[in-house]
Formats: C-alpha cells, structure tokens, sequence
C-alpha cells in the first residue's frame, strides 16, 4: 500500500486527468473544466465562490504561457501555493492544527 504522500500525489494527477480529458486538448484544463473541478474539489476555492473577474484574473494568473489552458505544471504551482497558504494559516495559529501522536 503505497504511503499517505504517494497517495496524495496520486490523486492530484488523477484529479486532473479527471478534468482535462473532458474536452479539447486532454492535457490541459479549459476554463470550462478548470471551473468545474475547482467548484467540484477545492469548493472553498471554487468560482461559485468567486466572482467571474476573479475567475478571470484567477484564470490569468494559472496560465502562464497565455495559451489559454492550463496545463498540469501550472496546476501544481497552483495547487503549491494554496498548501503554502494552508501551512501559513496553521503556523499563524498553532490551536487550529491538531497534532498527531
């Protein structure tokens, strides 16, 4: 059985295959299939939660060779910097972290 972070890699590729395959080119997430996976596995994050400026600019930000998609590196960068910001959160307040023992 392969170990919590192993697991976690796992899931985020499968993740975005999950998305990226459901229309246009099958490595790269559409705006259309990036909105639909953020609202379906990052709802905190997701477009129903943001306006559709936000959305853009979100949108903007992630595509870093401005082709439109995005593809699976500039996922990641997404998806390191959101865990940044979780770390940052639970650094600043040690009480909202439970510790493992």
């Amino acid at each position: 059985m392969a170990c919590p972070l192993e697991q976690a890699m796992a899931i985020m590729v499968t993740t975005f295959h999950k998305y990226s395959a459901r229309e246009g080119d099958r490595f790269k997430l559409s705006k259309a299939e990036l909105k639909e996976l953020l609202n379906k596995e990052l709802p905190a994050f997701g477009s129903k939660q943001m306006d559709e400026v936000e959305f853009k600019r979100l949108m903007n930000d992630l595509d870093h060779d401005k082709d439109s998609e995005v593809d699976f590196k500039e996922y990641v960068c997404f998806l390191a910097c959101v865990t940044m910001a979780f770390n940052d959160f639970f650094k600043d307040d040690p009480g909202k972290q439970q510790r493992r023992k």
